[in-house]
């Protein structure tokens, strides 16, 4: 964390998961830390953005339930495991599905290539479904096991915010 403010909204998040938990989050919030992303309020959640481009990559919280959550973005991602697929069908497959307002609407307004900027699943039926790649999708039961694996999606999500929705480079590099 940059600040003290940002250290302690961890600190108060983290006290209320089971240790174990505590410390996976811990470890995913300083590899999003250590990409340049910080921690800020928003409602009841957390949410991790850069500066550089103003892109949320992650969200922590707790559902209505109470159970904490870790939300990810990955859209740009490919070759992500069948556990990942899943979390990508559920968000396709559910009972409040919407086509994206880039697709449903031409809407755009984010850059990149449009198959790098949307969750994309094949049905078996042949249909392709979609689901906007702006949004964080909740990793369900995270654990320790996940993390090799969310750390690559989150570096290969962040170089791609990086090369499409950063300003110019300062140097010109």
């Amino acid at each position: 964390m940059r600040t003290k403010k940002q250290a302690e909204l961890i600190d108060g998040f983290l006290a209320n998961l089971d240790p174990e938990l505590g410390r996976v989050y811990r470890e995913l919030i300083l590899h999003l830390s250590g990409l340049g992303y910080d921690p800020k309020k928003q409602r009841s959640a957390i949410v991790f953005n850069c500066a550089q481009h103003n892109k949320q990559i992650a969200k922590i919280g707790f559902d209505r339930k109470g159970n904490p959550f870790f939300a990810l973005r990955f859209s740009a991602c490919r070759g992500y495991s069948q556990r990942f697929s899943h979390i990508v069908r559920e968000a396709v497959c559910g009972k409040n599905y919407m086509e994206p307002n880039c697709m449903a609407k031409g809407e755009d307004f984010c850059k990149g290539p449009i198959d790098q900027r949307l969750y994309t699943y094949g049905l078996p039926n042949g249909e392709t479904r979609y689901h906007c790649g702006a949004k964080a999708l909740a990793i369900p039961g995270l654990s320790r096991e996940d993390v090799p694996e969310i750390k690559r999606l989150m570096e290969e999500e962040h170089r791609f915010l990086m090369k499409y929705e950063a300003g110019p480079d300062p140097e010109g590099t």
